[in-house]
């Protein structure tokens, strides 16, 4: 068995997310004709941690069957590039080593994860390159080199928590530090800040990028100048905090995660989880500052920090109030003639006040469960939805089940519907009924909206004839939240994986899974 450490496997997530759609293929489709292949950059230092570089197969489909060669000769100087465990079988001669996966039961698209150990007596501006080259029985070979450099070893250190607490509508202020507990200027630095819905930054600075409304909520990245002395500290600027949005949960918990880099650091953190394509343009307010300014130095070499697990930091931030919201489900009454097929739109809208599906300890996730009228067929099934009696989760938009439970990812703000839309073929005549029920949960527990009476509604299929085609409650399609992404297996039975806030480093701001209860 592969055994990554685990802020090993989170840095590769965003690597793997890009090539996501690869992944989707069945593993009994045909391999793919030709492939290309990525590997990350990084940086060591003498008497510091190792680090892991890591091999991806960019490729409509994993491979079940490769050899991949590493020449470490380029490197071997300074840094000893270590034989992977759980990846076939790894043989070593001098500085090539070879290694053979054949029938992977589970194939991923990473082929292989490299520890590199710096060397005692590695200096500072030593570089090289581990030459990979891949060879497979019906894709051909491929070849990719990534770079491996020493740099000036530093130590950037953070307070390990910080709590937070607001109002809906707030403004809360966050004076987060960053201190130099090494013997050598610090150089610079970058904070990257990841969080749920609560930490919507109050200001975008010009020397901060940000990422897309839609990318786990809030992250965002700002640069500094400010050099930092031996046993110095330094606090963002008064401007700094986060507005709780006016809509949010109350009461709620929301978690972020913040790490600061060295500039090279952070040039090597962007290679392995890929937040250089997700952040977007910088800000436009004067930009944020460290405070107190230490004097300028020369940049001639890349640091690296040494202890990279005390320069993160864990953000708590308490909700305070209470505001939730009502949840409405929206049925459906259609009619047309035996043997037609019908489109009934079923779904439910958010009355607010508070929106839905936004993370934390608190807010609740809203999910559904259709119930297909008895003499009707589903023939088309919206892709967010799941057969609610296959466990397997891997039944996402297959016709003809009996029952449905259907989620969506995307947030819900108040006045908001969410709309599934079903092909239902109708197989005789008569007045058909099925149902819609919704299903609320928050972290493991069932929860309740503010009116659980409204959360369910009647499927109504008339097979008499007259005007097929209709809708009768999931008609008023105007404030309808469209459906984006893809179940992939989100829901099993009434398990659903969803998306709320967890803890431990990234884990602060992932997303972790949460059940609806029947």
């Amino acid at each position: 068995m592969r055994n990554h450490s685990t802020r090993r496997w989170l840095a590769g997530l965003g690597v793997a997310g890009a090539f996501v759609a690869a992944s989707a293929t069945p593993v009994s489709a045909a391999p793919a004709e030709e492939f290309e292949l990525y590997a990350n950059n990084l940086i060591v230092a003498a008497g510091g941690p190792e680090k892991w570089v890591s091999l991806y197969s960019f490729v409509d489909q994993p491979f079940t069957d490769y050899t991949v060669t590493v020449d470490r000769s380029a490197v071997s100087g300074f840094a000893d590039v270590q034989e992977p465990e759980g990846y076939g079988t790894c043989t070593a001669a001098g500085a090539m080593l070879t290694c053979t996966v054949k029938g992977d039961p589970e194939p991923d698209l990473d082929l292989l994860t490299l520890a590199v150990v710096p060397r005692a007596g590695a200096q500072a501006g030593e570089e090289g390159e581990l030459a990979f080259t891949v060879t497979t029985p019906e894709s051909g070979t491929a070849t990719f080199r990534s770079t491996v450099a020493v740099g000036e070893g530093v130590d950037l250190a953070a307070e390990h928590f910080v709590q937070l607490d607001g109002k809906p509508g707030g403004t809360v202020k966050a004076p987060l530090s960053v201190a130099n507990r090494g013997d050598k200027v610090a150089r610079g630095s970058v904070l990257f800040f990841f969080g749920s819905y609560g930490f919507t930054p109050t200001k975008r600075y010009e020397n901060c990028q940000y990422a897309a409304d839609d990318y786990d909520d809030n992250a965002f990245a700002c640069t500094f100048d400010t050099d930092l002395e031996p046993g110095e500290a330094a606090r963002l600027d008064s401007t700094f905090g986060f507005s709780i949005p006016a809509d949010s949960w109350a009461p709620n918990n929301h978690y972020g995660y913040a790490a600061w880099y060295t500039p090279a650091d952070w040039q090597e953190f962007r290679s392995q989880v890929g937040v250089a394509g997700d952040l977007g343009p910088k800000g436009d307010a004067p930009a944020l500052k460290l405070e107190p300014v230490a004097p300028s130095r020369s940049r001639a070499l890349g640091q690296t920090d040494v202890d990279p697990y005390n320069n993160e930091m864990q953000l708590q931030l308490e909700v305070k109030g209470d505001q939730k919201a009502d949840v409405a489900a929206i049925g459906a009454t259609v009619s047309a003639q035996v043997g037609e097929t019908v489109a009934a739109k079923v779904g439910y809208t958010n009355n607010g006040p508070a929106a839905i599906g936004v993370g934390g300890d608190g807010g609740v996730y809203t999910g559904v469960v259709v119930t297909v009228p008895v003499g009707t067929t589903a023939v088309t099934v919206p892709e967010t939805c799941d057969d609610l009696s296959d466990t397997s989760g891997n039944s996402t938009g297959k016709p003809g089940a009996a029952a449905y439970v259907c989620f969506t990812p995307d947030r819900v703000k108040p006045g908001e519907r969410v709309d599934f839309e079903f092909g239902l073929r109708v197989d005789r005549a008569g007045a058909l009924a099925g149902t819609i029920e919704l299903r609320h949960a928050f972290g493991d527990n069932e929860a309740e909206d503010l009116n659980a009476a409204n959360d369910t509604a009647q499927i109504l299929v008339n097979a008499n004839g007259g005007q097929g085609g209709g809708n009768g409650g999931g008609d008023g399609d105007g404030g309808s939240l469209p459906i984006t992404g893809q179940s992939t297996g989100l829901i099993a039975g009434l398990g659903a994986v969803l998306l709320a806030a967890g803890v431990g480093g990234y884990l602060a701001a992932k997303r972790r899974r949460t059940r609806f209860v029947a």
